[in-house]
């Protein structure tokens, strides 16, 4: 039987840390336009607890998404090993494109993909590249897309890539700034052969909720009262995320395992996108039976 699975992986993390006391003298504001009447300390060791987050990392002036997603799928080709030509998708998970130092405009033409593709030099014109932008699960999506292309008999290979430069986009007056960071991954897909019990994707599950949720995270402008009107930088509902999270995620999940035809209890790893350790546990906790080999403090689970 045929599957699709990930022969290749790379990964690219800006070598600039960002602690969390490098906030300590930034002005934060509530969404009124009001100076939060909490000093930054308290702020910041609380936004540690709850996020589990104690650094990030933020892109060199000269490095930008694509730049990104370029160093990681050079990676994850070298790693699986295939000649770059014989590539039929590139797609692309992003949702602000390129955002260049010191600028707030989005550059988006022509698409990543295709930047990463001329930058790869790849000269294959069956190769077609194209972005998703599928909010924080875009990578996943790309994947799921991928996958049906495979089984539709459209393709054999694919890479997928997720690449981002939030630090671009944060309002600094905004004390949600400080969970968002830059970064790429990439997985080159392939569909193989394998054995009933084999590697690859079992199952896959998505949903879309776009009444009141499709405004949980959007853009709009600064917090800082003095600031123009006219820039917009990524804003974010945390509470509602959060209760949105915890009512819809571990549905998926449990909808995607089913799918797969794997017993719960045999699922060892989950990797969740939230860079929030109290959100992540809560989640898991929702999804499955509080066994102790899965619940140690840093577990993540497999998507299968």
């Amino acid at each position: 039987m045929n599957r699709s699975v990930i022969t290749g992986s790379g990964a690219t993390i800006p070598d600039e840390i960002v602690k969390n006391t490098d906030f300590i003298h930034q002005q934060f504001y509530s969404e009124d336009g009001e100076r939060i009447p909490v000093s930054n300390p308290i702020i910041i060791d609380k936004f540690s607890k709850i996020t589990g987050i104690e650094e990030r990392r933020y892109a060199p002036a000269h490095l930008n998404s694509s730049d990104l997603a370029t160093s990681a799928s050079a990676l994850a080709i070298e790693d699986s090993g295939i000649n770059p030509e014989t590539l039929d998708f590139i797609i692309a998970a992003h949702n602000y494109g390129d955002v260049s130092h010191e600028s707030f405009q989005v550059d988006t033409v022509p698409s990543l993909a295709s930047r990463v593709k001329h930058r790869l030099g790849i000269i294959n014109p069956s190769c077609v590249a194209f972005d998703v932008l599928f909010g924080c699960p875009g990578w996943i999506m790309a994947l799921m897309q991928a996958d049906a292309f495979f089984k539709a008999g459209m393709a054999k290979r694919a890479l997928v890539i997720g690449t981002e430069t939030l630090s671009r986009v944060i309002d600094m007056y905004d004390r949600d700034s400080m969970i968002f960071s830059d970064g790429a991954g990439a997985a080159v897909l392939q569909y193989k052969e394998v054995e009933e019990d084999g590697s690859g994707i079992l199952g896959t599950a998505a949903l879309s909720h776009s009444l009141e949720e499709a405004y949980y995270i959007n853009m709009d402008k600064s917090y800082f009262p003095q600031s123009d009107k006219a820039i917009r930088y990524i804003k974010m509902k945390g509470r509602k995320v959060y209760e949105y999270a915890l009512t819809h995620v571990p549905a998926a999940m449990k909808e995607c395992i089913d799918k797969s035809g794997v017993k719960i209890e045999e699922v060892r790893k989950i990797f969740i996108h939230q860079a929030n350790e109290k959100m992540d546990q809560a989640i898991v906790d929702a999804d499955g039976p509080k066994a102790e080999n899965h619940h140690e403090k840093k577990q993540h689970t497999e998507d299968n």
